[in-house]
């Protein structure tokens, strides 16, 4: 968790495109972990019934990443990282429509509690406000991010870690390709060491760990340890890039981290 939470400060200090960045940081990525799984004899071959699943999976996490960064450079790390934080939720009423489980009322009232953490995270809401339309593509990243969970839940007992993320990276890289020539590219040699420090900390080690957690933990086990993500990022920032959120801030983000904690407690229970 606090190897994944280094991209919210790493997003907002890299001077670049997000599609940009997201491309080198998904082809170094690759790289490292079809290396990695070469040396270390982790089969690659994926099954033809799973290719669309893991392909899709990609693509939704290669839209959340790009959207991430572009809600964390239109804000700050807090809000950014908070915004993203109500994919547990999402994923509540998700689930029902690809999974076929039953939707619950409770996951009603805490969708609530979360708008009202939203709200406080926003109270100007303004589609002239950088920090408005900073929530609505996080959490439209938050959106993505789950649905790219949700697809690759049934896929995580199957296959190695390593291996599902260098395909995820495969992808991403191929799609984001274009961008290389398309946005300005001029600063990307110098943008190298913290796009590195972002593939192979946040990426390779901090997202194939997650993955691996699938297989050691539960769902819910694993929601209820997620949560300390936007607060590791949130102390990052204030550290590294000397961002104090604001109270409105701290009161939004406690809402939606205790409606998470809530329904991965509730659901700990009734599991």
């Amino acid at each position: 968790m606090l190897l994944v939470s280094t991209s919210g400060a790493l997003g907002r200090y890299i001077q670049l495109a997000p599609a940009l960045t997201i491309a080198a940081r998904a082809a170094i990525a690759f790289v490292i972990l079809f290396g990695y799984c070469k040396i270390k004899g982790v089969s690659l071959e994926v099954s033809k019934s799973h290719i669309i699943p893991i392909v899709l999976s990609g693509l939704f996490l290669g839209g959340h990443w790009v959207t991430y960064f572009y809600s964390l450079q239109w804000s700050n790390v807090a809000i950014g990282m908070l915004s993203l934080f109500t994919y547990p939720i999402l994923t509540a009423f998700l689930e029902p429509i690809f999974l076929k489980t039953q939707l619950q009322r409770m996951h009603l009232l805490l969708g609530v509690l979360v708008l009202i953490g939203i709200y406080y995270l926003v109270p100007d809401f303004s589609l002239e406000n950088s920090n408005t339309l900073a929530v609505l593509i996080g959490l439209f990243s938050a959106l993505l991010y789950a649905l790219r969970n949700v697809i690759l839940k049934k896929q995580v007992s199957a296959y190695n870690g390593s291996s599902l993320m260098a395909w995820q990276m495969a992808v991403i890289a191929i799609v984001l390709s274009p961008f290389f020539w398309i946005e300005d590219s001029s600063e990307i040699v110098s943008q190298l060491p913290w796009i590195f420090t972002l593939a192979i900390v946040t990426t390779v080690l901090g997202h194939t760990l997650f993955l691996m957690c699938f297989k050691y933990f539960s769902i819910t086990s694993i929601s209820i340890l997620s949560s300390i993500q936007p607060i590791y990022g949130i102390i990052i920032g204030a550290i590294f890039l000397k961002e104090i959120p604001t109270f409105q801030t701290i009161i939004g983000g406690i809402l939606i981290l205790a409606a998470v904690v809530i329904e991965s407690l509730r659901t700990q229970k009734t599991a």
